[in-house]
C-alpha cells in the first residue's frame, strides 16, 4: 500500500471514529506537527461530506426529471403556455432550496474531478466545464425570471388579464392607486412597471363612492422604488389649466395633453374635475398632473357621448382616502410625497422622470 493511501486510510479510520484512544491522540499530535497532514484531514473530511449529499442530489435530478416531464420547457420559453399552479407555488417557496442543492451539485462534481485529478494540467477541460456552468446558470435564470411572471393561476402575466388599467406610485415602499372599478372583484392582482417586469399586489383599502383603490406591491422581487418626483396638491385647480396624463390604454405608456374644462365631474359631481383630454378604458386610474407636474387627480372614466371628455378624481380625495386606512391594513409606512421636482422641466423630461411610478394594473379573475 503506497504512503498516499495509508495516510487516506488513517484519515477515515479517525473521521470514523475508529481508532483507539492512544492512536487518536497520536493522530491529532501529528496533525498539530504536520500542517500538510491537518489539511489533508479537513479536505478530506469536507470531500467526505459532499458525498453524503450525493444521494441528495440523485433525488434532487429526479424530481428536476419529473418537473421536466410535466412541463415543456421549450413551450415555456417560446411559446408562453399556461403551466399548474402548483409548479409556480414549489419553484416560489422552494427556489432557494433547490438554488443550494444545485450548487453543492456542481460544487460535488468539481470536488471528484480536482480529487481524482481529472483536473490537473488540464486547462482546456476545465475552461470548457467553467463554460458549460454559466450556460446552466443562464438558462436556469431564464426560467426563474419567467416562473416569476407567473400569477396565481398559472398564466404568464403577458396574457392581458380580464381587465387592465393604470395606476401610480404613492411611496417609494409600494404603495399604488387606481380606481376602484378596475380591481373590483379581481381574484389576483398584478402591476407592471415601464420595463415590462410584473409583481404582485393586493388591495389594502378602496372607497367605492369616491372609486379610489389603493394596492401595495407584495412581491419578493419588487426592490422599491426612488423618492416619488411629484407631490399630491392639495388645493383645487382652476379652469383652463394645462394638464396630462400618462397610463396604459395600450401596451406602451402613452402621453394625453389637455386642459382642465369644469371644476365638477358628470352631472355636477364635486369630487372631480371634467378634462379635456384624450382618455380610453385603460387610462382608467392614471395621474393627472398640471404644468408644473403637481398630482391634482385620478383619471376615472371617460364620457362616451362627448368625445375627447373625460373626467378625474380631485387629489384631495385620494388624500383623505390616504388618511382613513387603518393603521392595520398597512405593511410598512404610507407617507406622501411634499416635494414636487418635475417643475421647471420639460415635458418630455417629466415623462422621463414620471415612467418609473407609473404602472400597468392587470386584472385576473375566474
Amino acid at each position: 500500500m503506497s504512503e498516499n493511501n495509508q495516510l487516506t486510510e488513517t484519515i477515515e479510520r479517525y473521521l470514523n471514529g475508529e481508532m483507539t484512544k492512544d492512536e487518536r491522540a497520536r493522530f491529532e499530535a501529528l496533525r498539530n506537527e504536520d500542517t500538510s497532514v491537518n489539511t489533508k484531514v479537513a479536505e478530506h473530511k469536507h470531500f467526505t461530506n459532499l458525498i453524503k449529499q450525493y444521494g441528495e442530489r440523485l433525488e434532487l435530478e429526479k424530481r428536476l426529471d419529473a418537473i421536466h416531464d410535466e412541463i415543456d420547457v421549450h413551450a415555456l420559453e417560446d411559446e408562453l403556455m399556461i403551466h399548474p399552479s402548483w409548479i409556480v407555488s414549489m419553484w416560489r417557496n422552494h427556489h432557494s432550496k433547490i438554488s443550494v442543492a444545485a450548487s453543492i451539485a456542481i460544487f460535488a462534481v468539481l470536488c471528484t474531478l480536482f480529487f481524482t485529478g481529472y483536473l490537473n494540467n488540464r486547462e482546456t477541460n476545465y475552461l470548457k466545464l467553467r463554460g458549460e456552468v454559466a450556460n446552466i446558470k443562464k438558462v436556469t435564470d431564464k426560467l426563474d425570471n419567467k416562473i416569476n411572471n407567473l400569477n396565481t393561476h398559472g398564466k404568464v402575466n403577458d396574457n392581458p388579464g380580464n381587465f387592465r388599467g393604470t395606476g401610480f406610485a404613492l411611496s417609494s415602499n409600494g404603495y399604488i392607486v387606481t380606481n376602484f372599478h378596475v380591481i373590483k372583484d379581481a381574484d389576483s392582482l398584478h402591476v407592471q412597471n415601464i420595463d415590462g417586469k410584473s409583481f404582485r399586489a393586493k388591495l389594502v383599502y378602496a372607497e367605492p363612492q369616491t372609486d379610489i383603490a389603493i394596492l401595495v406591491i407584495n412581491d419578493p422581487s419588487f426592490k422599491g422604488l426612488g423618492a416619488i418626483p411629484y407631490s399630491v396638491k392639495k388645493a383645487e385647480t382652476d379652469i383652463g389649466e394645462n394638464v396630462f396624463t400618462i397610463g396604459y390604454p395600450r401596451d406602451a405608456i402613452v402621453l394625453g395633453p389637455g386642459f382642465l374644462t369644469a371644476s365638477t365631474g358628470y352631472q355636477g359631481d364635486t369630487t372631480a374635475y371634467q378634462i379635456s383630454i384624450p382618455v380610453n378604458p385603460g387610462n382608467s386610474g392614471g395621474p393627472l398632473l398640471d404644468n408644473k407636474g403637481n398630482l391634482i387627480g385620478i383619471i376615472d372614466a371617460k364620457q362616451t357621448h362627448m368625445e375627447g371628455t373625460a373626467f378625474a378624481i380631485k387629489s384631495g380625495y385620494l388624500l383623505k382616502a390616504i388618511k382613513d386606512i387603518p393603521a392595520d391594513s398597512l405593511n410598512g409606512t404610507l407617507n406622501v410625497n411634499n416635494k414636487n421636482i418635475l417643475a421647471g422641466l420639460t415635458r418630455p423630461q417629466q415623462i422621463k422622470k414620471l415612467g418609473n411610478y407609473v404602472f400597468m394594473v392587470r386584472v385576473y379573475n375566474q
